[in-house]
């Protein structure tokens, strides 16, 4: 009886030939395993290059690939400091003070001839046929200005507003950039929209009257309709550029947050957002803060208020801004109910504090 080999591998020897099958065998099995870990590799390191390439493509869209042409100009110029005057800045980048308080600059249609109140003119080449010449109007906190574009526009600029704007518009629509605050009263043209640029907030009229905020220390920008209609373009996303309209009618204020890009609209009372073309405020149950930081701007002071529940009592009531501040202060103070006492600093800053009893 013979006993099974309980090895259940062979252990015969390889012959040279056997050798050499099984060394291509093997070296055959790595090649095709790296072969595939290349493929994998490669396949996954394409798809992550294609969405990169994507992304890359959505950033540059949303970042000004698409830009207007005074968006790409605003861009493309440095932060010019606020000074103590008016500045008019041309297409040569000449400077112009203007000493009025509340000046007034007219356009020719062609844009080539300034005048600024009633004595002073100025010339600048502003051909149509080349690129559109840009000037920019600079209103410092405690000045208001007024002025009035090559299409007959006018705008009224608040105190601390910058804008930018074509010295004779371009054939195919009007449009213009502004930071800070304005009343504009559009010259109707139905074929040649007009535009008031801020960044990812687009402002689109043919002929109305309107006020637009857009500081940089606020958190919205606030658009109100006084007549006419307006359609608000908004960005509502960064990375993919997507974009949302609204419209609103007469009576309406339109918000824009800054943050989440997203619009509230809601019904006004349209005056309190015009009256202070006329040197006057009306405020209806705003808070103290809210008041003050209007009135720094206005009369360029810095404002503060010691005291939190006071920054949030509300006042009502009409405020005539063409008096110094200090007979505003005193306007505030008969009115408020819990009092408050204000001094100014010999560094011209104004604290209000509330009022001890004693």
């Amino acid at each position: 009886m013979t006993q099974k080999n309980k090895n259940p591998f062979n252990s015969e020897p390889l012959s040279t030939k056997d050798k050499l099958h099984l060394r291509h065998r093997i070296f055959s099995s790595i090649y095709h395993y790296k072969r595939k870990k290349r493929v994998f590799r490669f396949g996954v390191g394409a798809s992550v290059a294609v969405v990169l390439l994507l992304v890359t493509f959505s950033v540059l869209r949303g970042s000004g690939a698409n830009a207007s042409g005074i968006e790409h100009f605003v861009a493309s110029q440095k932060d010019i400091p606020a000074g103590q005057e008016i500045q008019l800045i041309l297409n040569d980048q000449h400077k112009v003070n203007v000493s009025e308080e509340n000046a007034k600059i007219s356009y020719s249609t062609t844009g080539k001839e300034v005048r600024i109140g009633d004595s002073k003119a100025l010339n600048q080449n502003a051909n149509p046929s080349e690129a559109i010449v840009y000037n920019t109007l600079l209103v410092p906190y405690g000045k208001r200005s007024e002025i009035t574009l090559s299409d007959g526009s006018k705008v009224w600029l608040n105190s601390g507003s910058k804008l930018v704007f074509p010295a004779k518009f371009a054939a195919e629509k009007r449009e213009v950039y502004l930071e800070g605050e304005a009343i504009f009263e559009v010259s109707h043209n139905e074929n040649k929209p007009f535009h008031v640029q801020s960044k990812n907030h687009d402002l689109q009229v043919l002929g109305t009257v309107f006020n637009l905020s857009n500081y940089k220390d606020d958190a919205a920008i606030y658009t109100v309709l006084k007549s006419g209609s307006v359609q608000i373009n908004y960005k509502t996303n960064a990375l993919f550029n997507t974009q949302k309209s609204v419209k609103i009618k007469p009576g309406m204020l339109s918000a824009f947050n800054k943050n989440d890009r997203e619009v509230q609209k809601s019904q006004v009372d349209v005056e309190r957002y015009f009256s202070w073309r006329d040197g006057v405020f009306i405020f209806k149950n705003d808070a103290l803060k809210s008041i003050m930081k209007k009135l720094s701007r206005y009369y360029n002071v810095e404002i503060s208020i010691a005291d939190d529940a006071l920054a949030n009592e509300t006042f009502s009531g009409y405020l005539d801004v063409k008096d110094n501040i200090e007979s505003v202060m005193e306007t505030i103070k008969a009115a408020e109910t819990p009092g408050f006492t204000y001094e100014r600093t010999a560094d011209h800053k104004l604290i209000i504090s509330l009022k001890q009893n004693l």
